[in-house]
């Protein structure tokens, strides 16, 4: 009997802190990354999307060129070790929407996947953190030594998350037609176009774009937007851009 199951974004799908950029900060506290690189490089991208001039992607991408760079010297003892200290530290700032519904999918008995743009450190301690079946996040390789040697394994992207859910549809026997995905960005938009239940939470204006020129998508789907102690389920057909 085919199994249903539930593939989870995490950075801000689940967790409302991008974790790369916990990640960032903790690398700069344990000076693997030198201070001058936040305040020359990573702080104006953020400064700008902070007063809503620039794009968070910008912010984002800023941080994973300098990371991308640092850990290609780095042992990935010390990377494994952050990734630990990161998720003990913030793994719990997370929405309430998506919490709870990763609590009712296993009390479903349905297979709970992460599918993550995320270092897969990262990606593994959250996964094991909320008890899921298993997870897919972007693999930095490392060399024999011990040491990332700068070859990269993407998982932020359409193409590789659509590869990720087909394999592990593939693995778990899942049927994806009575299966759901929870996602928040444009990288999620053929998970969801994969499964017969997405959600996307708290969307980014691209992603609603897309989804409102999906005609075949739009019905299917549930827009979920939470602020503060309040969660709004929206009609996606209702939703004008502004």
């Amino acid at each position: 009997m085919a199994k249903q199951a539930a593939f989870f974004d995490i950075d801000g799908t689940i967790s409302r802190e991008g974790l790369i950029s916990e990640m960032f900060k903790k690398m700069i506290k344990y000076e693997l990354i030198d201070n001058s690189k936040w305040y020359n490089e990573v702080e104006p991208a953020f400064t700008r999307w902070d007063r809503r001039t620039g794009d968070y992607d910008s912010y984002l991408q800023k941080m994973v060129d300098i990371y991308t760079e640092t850990v290609k010297s780095t042992n990935a003892f010390h990377i494994e070790y952050i990734a630990k200290k990161v998720i003990e530290q913030k793994g719990e700032r997370v929405y309430t929407y998506t919490r709870d519904r990763i609590k009712w999918h296993k009390e479903q008995g349905h297979v709970v996947i992460a599918i993550s743009g995320s270092p897969i450190e990262l990606v593994r301690e959250m996964s094991r953190k909320y008890g899921m079946d298993d997870y897919r996040g972007t693999i930095y390789q490392i060399g024999p030594n011990g040491i990332y040697n700068g070859e990269i394994i993407p998982m932020w992207d359409s193409v590789s998350k659509r590869k990720a859910i087909l394999e592990m549809a593939d693995k778990y026997g899942i049927d994806l037609s009575q299966s759901y995905a929870y996602g928040d960005t444009n990288g999620d938009f053929t998970m969801m176009k994969l499964v017969g239940n997405p959600f996307a939470i708290n969307p980014t204006r691209e992603l609603l774009s897309h989804i409102l020129q999906d005609n075949e998508l739009k019905q299917r789907i549930t827009v979920i937007i939470e602020r503060k102690d309040v969660t709004y389920r929206l009609n996606v057909n209702d939703l004008n851009l502004i």
